[in-house]
């Protein structure tokens, strides 16, 4: 790909987003997150292979359904309210009709046939923007809406997401699929908060983004994609592939690691507001992802493949590595007992 042409979709996707987030009127809103669904297509097909070229359909035909919903729901709640402001979104059909829209633009379930595949399709770098940078102007919509949204629909969505997210990635080999679902599954757990205490949903996400940056960018400096390439790739890095396991866990939710502050958060919130049932539910339903997490875990470094294996054994790599990857692991793993600086600041 030409590097005029990535320099100028990264500073695109970069605007996009800056003027979403930044925006309280509906058009602006509307026209940052158009940017980002067009500065993205180059990066998701620019290998040219069949695969990507259909992801990058897929995504442009429900990027654009989700816009337009998200127009038509703007522009029905400004004829009954005369309001453009995105905060005063009061009207029923509109409050509906955007929830679908941010449900299609972000993954949640039963919106969510199309996040897997495209990241599929898409390279290791598109894959970890389309899991994390995309995802932060529907979410801060969600958040400036959040207290005119339908509770009960919300939950159930949320509840779906994180149910289908474990279920589903319990029988995948492609590690993209797999994150894709482990997504969807995160999807929930913010969703499902974020009525009640927005600013813990936010929280989620700068945590789930900051795990789920380290865990591609390990992925792609040990150019894997598939569980039979991870059990071999162990002998290229060894040390990358032990922290890359603790990253998982973490990403898993288990303590002491970064991850569980999110949802002990979520989890003791719930239950403040007489939410237990909701609490116990998605807390089982947590399960079923940290048995593909643990299963990515066991791969990566705990389990060595049969000698007859059809894979070639890689060569050590001697180069270190880079000072972001090991950065970024440090903060995936040993956030959690610094969790009353970062609630005193949020």
């Amino acid at each position: 790909m030409n590097p005029l042409t990535k320099l100028i979709s990264y500073l695109s996707l970069l605007l996009g987003t800056t003027i979403t987030i930044s925006s309280n009127h509906w058009m602006m809103a509307w026209t940052g997150l158009e940017i980002n669904t067009l500065a993205i297509i180059p990066l998701i097909s620019k290998s040219h292979h069949p695969r990507a070229i259909e992801a990058t359909i897929k995504y442009f035909l429900v990027q654009a359904t989700a816009s337009t919903l998200m127009l038509f729901s703007s522009t029905t709640n400004a004829w009954s309210t005369g309001q453009w402001d995105i905060t005063q979104l009061t009207h029923p059909t509109s409050c509906l009709l955007l929830t679908t829209a941010i449900a299609m633009k972000l993954g949640l379930v039963p919106f969510h046939f199309w996040f897997p595949e495209v990241l599929q399709g898409s390279p290791m770098t598109t894959a970890l923007l389309l899991a994390t940078m995309m995802k932060f102007p529907p979410i801060t919509i969600l958040f400036m809406t959040s207290h005119t949204l339908n509770p009960s629909l919300l939950t159930s969505m949320a509840i779906a997401s994180a149910a289908l997210g474990g279920w589903m990635g319990l029988n995948q080999t492609q590690i993209r699929k797999i994150l894709a679902f482990s997504s969807i599954s995160h999807l929930g757990w913010m969703t499902i908060i974020i009525i009640y205490n927005p600013k813990l949903t936010l929280l989620t996400f700068y945590l789930y983004s900051l795990m789920t940056v380290t865990t591609f960018l390990t992925l792609n400096t040990t150019k894997t994609l598939k569980l039979s390439t991870m059990m071999t790739s162990w002998t290229k890095t060894p040390m990358l592939n032990a922290t890359l396991m603790l990253t998982l866990l973490s990403l898993a939710g288990l303590p002491p690691l970064t991850g569980f502050l999110p949802k002990w958060l979520i989890i003791q919130e719930l239950t403040k507001q007489e939410m237990t049932a909701t609490a116990t539910i998605i807390a089982m339903l947590s399960l079923l992802g940290l048995f593909f997490y643990l299963r990515l875990a066991y791969h990566s470094t705990i389990t060595l493949p049969p000698n007859p294996t059809n894979h070639m054994k890689q060569w050590l790599v001697h180069k270190p590595t880079s000072l972001q990857i090991a950065i970024l692991t440090s903060l995936s793993i040993l956030l959690l007992p610094l969790s009353p600086m970062i609630l005193a600041t949020t």
